[in-house]
């Protein structure tokens, strides 16, 4: 990904990026150093890489078949987000609403189905319990997305 570094004495904290005629634009503060100027470039880079992923993906339809052929509610809205760091997904049951790492969109389509799957049925059991677990194994490939995101660093079933 071609990246423009862009230095501002206005900027005192914040980073930001965006594309720009193809081209990633980050700006930084002009006071920081180039160790954290590189940082921030490659997180911003990791993010930006996620996020066109993410957007390649039809999440709504994905759901929305997966609701129907598990036999599960369909949420009222499901999108990906970027600021979650300790959870692959969550479900808001009161209004309906999931959220999916953008993370996702780099693994297995097979990983992603499972963590909607288990979303999912957080609409009809919030808790881990027995009920719940029953409806997520629905998804013939659950104990195989487990072990990968597992493997990944984060057990999903600590959401």
């Amino acid at each position: 990904m071609d990246v423009e570094v862009v230095r501002s004495r206005k900027r005192r904290k914040t980073v930001s990026a965006q594309m720009v005629d193809g081209r990633l634009r980050v700006s930084i503060p002009a006071w920081m150093s180039k160790a954290d100027e590189a940082r921030h470039v490659d997180d911003m880079v990791r993010r930006m890489t996620r996020r066109r992923e993410a957007e390649s993906i039809d999440i709504v339809e994905r759901t929305r078949m997966l609701a129907r052929r598990y036999d599960l509610p369909e949420p009222a809205t499901v999108r990906f987000v970027d600021n979650q760091l300790t959870r692959w997904g969550s479900c808001t049951p009161v209004d309906r609403s999931i959220r999916l790492s953008s993370r996702l969109a780099a693994f297995p389509s097979w990983v992603l189905d499972y963590v909607i799957v288990h979303e999912l049925a957080h609409l009809v059991e919030f808790r881990h319990n027995a009920r719940f677990h029953a409806l997520v194994a629905r998804y013939p490939k659950t104990e195989r997305a487990i072990g990968f995101l597992i493997a990944k660093g984060l057990d999903p079933s600590d959401d």
